[in-house]
């Protein structure tokens, strides 16, 4: 039997049985290791070359000023806004989740935490008015997913550190993708909620309540202001603008709208400590990654796929589905550690930009979000709404099939990802 198959089989069993994840992916490649060979000092090494990188910093610090926002007042004062936008519309709450979701994304850099700090406002509003209450949960969980698309992203972070690319340029990059499938995600909002008859009781627009509440809310929709333009203009690395958010909230928290209080910090602290131990799926599966040079994987795949099909668009979609089936119970970092490495330099072969790809692969992780019995956002918003992850994975179904077209949208449109970073750093090389 080969070697190849041995691992296979033994990921897949240690995983089924229900080993915790990073376990599961840790003995796989201590068995790799003994296979060929190799000492198993390497897993040491690669955990602590895995951990020291300085951009990993990002993520906690992201994590915690997305926290300290959302209990500091920023998140009700975003939604206020959203809703004096499309208030007096069909399904007005639950445009104003998707449009709320998509604001705090460009703060938290994490689905979950988007999902967990809009719906715990908006799903309770969204009941009073008469929602069918797993539509309302899947409007959080598929709108939250986008705190992994829209900068600054937790998992575009990690795909840049191991494919290498530029992460300023990846998050330029989630701008236009991440406004597109907001948009399809409020159509098919607007689309059933119109059938149903739910919201549209709301006051029209006018633009006195609006510019009220966008000057209640102007500290709120300056943090996104101050972290990306301070990242585009050069004044700070991605991983400085992530320590200027947390100042940025816990300034705006404690001293301008004064809703922050110490036990709120301590809070949010155990909450990044809880969301951020994540991490360490990084060692096991950087190693694993590593080990598939050894066993010559990404030189397999491609003959394999390209013995089916050259066509690039074709072996995208092929990836997509991998992506999208292995997602239901792989996490995400997990996902994007393990086959970047064996995904990507097929792509690159075939003329894919690796910028375009990582938007891609966060996308088809966005999907994986949203789909049981892993589903990180189902979990949050089932929790929030306190029903069944089992009822909301139905009513998610539609979400799911807009995420999907705005995948084959960027397939077809590469330039979706491309034109801005090409735009202000010039064409890559």
């Amino acid at each position: 039997m080969s070697p190849l198959l041995i691992l296979a089989i033994a990921f897949v069993v240690l995983t089924v049985i229900g080993v915790p994840l990073f376990a599961s992916v840790g003995l796989t490649t201590l068995l790799a290791l003994f296979l060929i060979d190799i000492p198993y000092t390497l897993m040491a090494q690669t955990g602590y070359s895995s951990l020291t990188p300085f951009p990993l910093l990002t993520i906690p610090l992201f994590v915690l000023a997305g926290r300290l926002m959302e209990v500091g007042g920023m998140a009700n004062r975003m939604i206020a806004i959203a809703t004096n936008l499309v208030g007096a519309y069909r399904g007005s709450m639950g445009l104003v989740s998707v449009f709320a979701c998509m604001l705090f994304a460009a703060l938290s850099g994490s689905g979950p935490a988007t999902t967990a700090a809009i719906g715990s406002v908006t799903v309770p509003a969204m009941k009073k008015e008469g929602y069918d209450v797993p539509f309302a949960a899947s409007i959080v969980a598929s709108a939250g997913a986008l705190g992994s698309l829209i900068p600054p992203s937790n998992l575009l972070i990690i795909y840049g550190l191991v494919s290498e690319t530029s992460i300023p340029r990846l998050f330029l990059a989630g701008v236009v993708p991440g406004i597109v499938i907001t948009l399809l995600l409020m159509v098919v909002t607007y689309v059933i909620a119109r059938r149903r008859g739910y919201g549209g009781d709301g006051d029209p627009f006018s633009w006195g309540p609006f510019l009220k509440a966008a000057w209640d809310g102007k500290w709120s929709i300056g943090a996104p202001v101050l972290i990306l333009g301070g990242i585009y203009g050069g004044a700070f690395t991605p991983t400085e603008a992530a320590g200027v958010a947390v100042f940025y909230s816990l300034f705006v928290g404690l001293f301008i709208y004064r809703e922050l209080t110490v036990q709120k910090v301590i809070a949010a602290l155990r909450f990044t400590a809880l969301l951020t131990g994540i991490l360490i799926l990084i060692t096991p599966t950087l190693a694993f990654g590593q080990l598939t040079a050894f066993y010559d994987v990404p030189t397999v795949v491609q003959e394999g796929i390209t013995a089916i099909t050259q066509n690039p668009a074709i072996v995208l979609l092929l990836i997509g589905i991998f992506y999208i089936f292995i997602g239901t119970f792989m996490e995400s970092l997990a996902q994007i550690v393990l086959f970047t490495a064996v995904f990507l330099p097929l792509v690159t072969s075939l003329g894919v930009d690796p910028v375009m790809f990582g938007i891609f692969t966060v996308i088809t992780c966005e999907i994986g979000f949203l789909t049981p019995p892993l589903g990180a956002n189902l979990t949050v918003a089932a929790r929030i709404s306190a029903i069944s992850i089992e009822r909301i994975s139905v009513a998610v179904l539609p979400f799911i099939l807009a995420y999907v077209v705005g995948m084959l949208l960027l397939i077809l449109f590469p330039d979706l990802t491309l034109f801005l970073p090409n735009w202000l750093y010039g064409v890559a090389k």
